[in-house]
């Protein structure tokens, strides 16, 4: 079954940049139950899947734990389950061309299983565990963060948690009208730059963030001048509390 693991755009092995992952084994992750069916000398992904679950949970759950230290659990929780649930895992297969190394039998080949969601998913995670088994768990992390880092920073971007700039644009306009302005400023090569933004309110400098993406940096930017403005509003209301009386006992 040499066939498979090579049928799309050079290897498979190639398309997720592993090294040294057996060839048997990774078309065994590319087996579906139905293709088991008719030949039953061939072993199908299922326990694969179950296996390469668990991985892709761990280094994602632990990729998101260190890239945004701030986020408390709840929300931690939420960035994973989007960043891992079946329609995402088909979306990457696809981006893979995973689809083209699938061995279906012939009834789930003729109803189109090739472009499933369900079983490009488990494919996927199946193709994980068989990495994880030779080639560990280093490798597998660089293969998932290449195949998962852009999904998990569009969705932190695009609101799955909480929304800083929001927050600081609607405290901003209750505080005097002024809408925030940000500055955004970069280094680094392309593949890896970083980003820095600094956030002003009437031209006062009121917060500055870092992140891998221009968005990033400025919610960050948004957290720290809604810390600054809090505790500038802290400060008011304690300045406008009457002295205490000298004379009081």
């Amino acid at each position: 079954m040499a066939q498979p693991v090579g049928r799309g755009s050079g290897t498979l092995k190639e398309r997720l940049g592993l090294q040294g992952v057996d060839i048997p084994l990774l078309e065994v992750a590319l087996t579906h139950r139905s293709y088991s069916f008719e030949r039953p000398d061939a072993r199908n992904y299922e326990r694969l899947e179950f296996l390469g679950d668990a991985v892709l949970g761990l280094v994602v759950t632990d990729m998101i734990f260190h890239w945004f230290p701030d986020l408390p659990e709840g929300e931690l929780a939420k960035l994973r389950s989007s960043a891992v649930n079946a329609v995402v895992l088909a979306k990457i297969a696809r981006s893979i061309g995973l689809g083209d190394d699938l061995l279906l039998g012939r009834g789930e080949e003729l109803s189109g299983g090739r472009d499933k969601d369900s079983i490009l998913a488990d494919a996927l995670e199946a193709v994980l565990g068989a990495a994880y088994i030779d080639c560990g768990l280093d490798q597998i992390r660089g293969v998932v963060e290449r195949l998962f880092a852009a999904h998990i920073r569009e969705e932190f971007d695009r609101g799955v948690l909480r929304d800083f700039k929001t927050n600081l644009q609607e405290v901003a306009v209750q505080q005097g009208g002024a809408l925030p302005d940000y500055r955004i400023s970069s280094t680094g090569p392309d593949h890896d730059r970083n980003f820095v933004a600094q956030v002003y309110i009437r031209g006062e400098h009121m917060g500055s963030g870092e992140g891998r993406s221009k968005k990033l940096a400025e919610q960050a930017a948004a957290k720290e001048a809604l810390t600054r403005l809090a505790e500038e509003a802290g400060r008011t209301v304690a300045s406008n509390l009457p002295a205490a009386d000298a004379r009081a006992t």
